[in-house]
């Protein structure tokens, strides 16, 4: 394996009016390809910080990121966008599923922005939602389903464009602990049968000791 991502020294800091909050202080982490890694830590650690600067949604204010290779530290917002669009796909707590959109659609979502012809992209979401077992769904919108079956659909929809990280935001968070162990059990599988790079973002022990590799972030600095 080789590293898809590495963090040299990151830090951000936070402006808060006269105030100043540093949220990440001089943090490195590698994250290997293929590799299935927990981030955890309590609220306010600065582990969704950390995700956020993993996955584009925000910049380090100083230090270097390199993802593949390249440094990406200081790409503009389009640039980054583009990377975000292409090569990270998210699975968050709330799910963030469109409400009025049934589950083939918002599987659908992703491609449209990179440009995919519809039925292509129709094609491409329907087999994806049959490889998570929710096929028999696709036309149910989200206020038909239960936690576990959206949150396969959100799985669905990061996987669909073939991202080289999952970044999964404290995805059992909203379910049960049985539907969570299933989720789970889908992102184990995800990594061992198809070599899945994912990063999962938790205060949970118990989702942590699932992973190959566990990272304690407190006060906002890898311990």
């Amino acid at each position: 394996m080789s590293y898809l991502i590495k963090l040299d020294n990151v830090t951000k800091v936070y402006h808060l009016g006269a105030n100043t909050f540093s949220a990440l202080k001089g943090v490195d982490f590698e994250l290997q390809r293929g590799e299935m890694t927990a981030i955890v830590g309590v609220s306010g650690s600065g582990k969704s910080t950390l995700m956020n600067i993993i996955g584009f949604l925000d910049h380090c204010t100083t230090g270097r990121y390199f993802f593949s290779g390249q440094d990406v530290s200081h790409l503009s917002e389009e640039e980054l966008a583009v990377i975000r669009n292409t090569k990270i796909g998210f699975v968050f707590q709330s799910f963030f599923l469109l409400a009025r959109s049934n589950a083939l659609q918002n599987v659908m979502l992703p491609l449209f922005y990179r440009g995919t012809p519809r039925e292509q992209a129709r094609e491409m979401a329907m087999h994806m939602l049959e490889k998570i077992g929710v096929a028999h769904l696709a036309h149910h919108r989200p206020n038909q389903l239960s936690g576990g079956q959206q949150q396969r659909v959100a799985i669905a929809r990061a996987l669909v464009g073939n991202p080289e990280v999952i970044l999964a935001d404290e995805p059992t968070g909203a379910l049960d602990s049985q539907t969570g162990n299933e989720v789970m059990q889908l992102f184990t599988d995800l990594n061992d049968r198809e070599g899945r790079t994912i990063v999962i973002i938790t205060h949970d022990s118990d989702i942590s000791r699932r992973c190959q590799r566990t990272v304690m972030i407190k006060d906002g600095r890898m311990i």
